[in-house]
């Protein structure tokens, strides 16, 4: 019979430090391609309005970028752009040879379809990893420049070295940037992988008793607080993917931010966790620099 793990043994899958790990590695070889006199990465990122989350995550890749070395250009358009205007811009930064790696905040105004925006985007510029022919080859198991959000997760199992190796992992959500990339590449034969993956979502009936089956849960729907302790699993690792801003008048900012898991219920059930912020946040923005620098040596595309 499998008891639940002492409420102090659990441990917390920092991402934040894990982050500062990788950047302080990719600023080491930014550095020695710079003695080299070989090109600095230029990361550019592209905000349509002024949605709060997308400012602080777009500030936060700026900070990024000066940490590791990087160059970076943040260029803002109010949100009255058009759709053809904003494509006109992808365009132009598609051919500017400066540039190895763009973005595109999502989420953009409702007037601007999103799907034209990322497939307009060349693919050897998709440091967001969403472009059809990125996550095409990702499927394909070639090399790609993958979705920076599930490859920061595979990286944290990775560097934590939690066995994934035939465990059951479940992911709940299947959006196209977190859930159903994760569950492809956990199923990989790779390392981390060897996954055997249930991907979960708002029609999946009896969602708790599959949830309980889970050695590896990921948690990417977007819900605050939706997974609670009746739905874990005694000893498994949790992922919470989940970054929602939930009114909080003890709070300066009159806000906090909450994961898709509660916390105080699920941390003492489980063996490792990520805290919200500082677990999965911290390493999309690593990732997206990893993409950057493999996009400027041309890793997967050819210059």
């Amino acid at each position: 019979m499998t008891t639940a793990p002492d409420a102090t043994t659990y441990r917390l899958i920092d991402g934040k430090q894990t982050a500062e790990a990788i950047k302080e590695e990719i600023a080491a070889e930014v550095a020695q391609r710079k003695a080299a006199g070989q090109k600095v990465p230029h990361l550019a990122a592209v905000l349509v309005g002024h949605d709060g989350g997308s400012e602080t995550y777009v500030r936060n890749k700026v900070l990024a970028c000066e940490r590791v070395g990087f160059e970076s250009t943040l260029l803002r358009y109010e949100d009255t752009i058009t759709e053809a205007e904003l494509l006109a811009k992808v365009a132009e930064l598609n051919e500017d040879d400066s540039i190895d790696g763009f973005i595109v905040q999502l989420p953009l105004p409702r007037h601007i379809s999103s799907e034209k925006v990322i497939e307009a985007i060349r693919p050897e510029k998709d440091v967001d990893g969403f472009h059809p022919m990125n996550i095409g080859r990702m499927v394909a198991g070639l090399p790609a420049l993958l979705p920076a959000t599930p490859s920061g997760i595979v990286e944290l199992l990775r560097r934590y070295e939690l066995p994934t190796d035939g465990k059951h992992c479940v992911v709940i959500g299947r959006s196209n940037i977190v859930g159903t990339p994760v569950s492809i590449l956990l199923a990989k034969n790779l390392e981390p992988g060897n996954c055997t993956v249930t991907l979960c979502h708002s029609r999946t009936q009896n969602l708790a008793e599959i949830t309980r089956t889970a050695d590896i849960l990921v948690a990417a729907l977007g819900r605050p607080e939706f997974v609670t302790a009746d739905m874990v699993k005694p000893g498994a690792v949790i992922i919470d993917v989940g970054t929602t801003r939930v009114e909080d008048a003890s709070k300066k900012a009159g806000w906090a931010l909450k994961g898709d898991v509660k916390f105080e219920e699920v941390a003492p059930l489980s063996s490792f966790i990520t805290p919200v912020p500082g677990g999965v946040g911290p390493m999309t923005i690593a990732m997206l620099l990893l993409n950057t620098l493999r996009a400027a040596k041309g890793e997967v595309y050819a210059r």
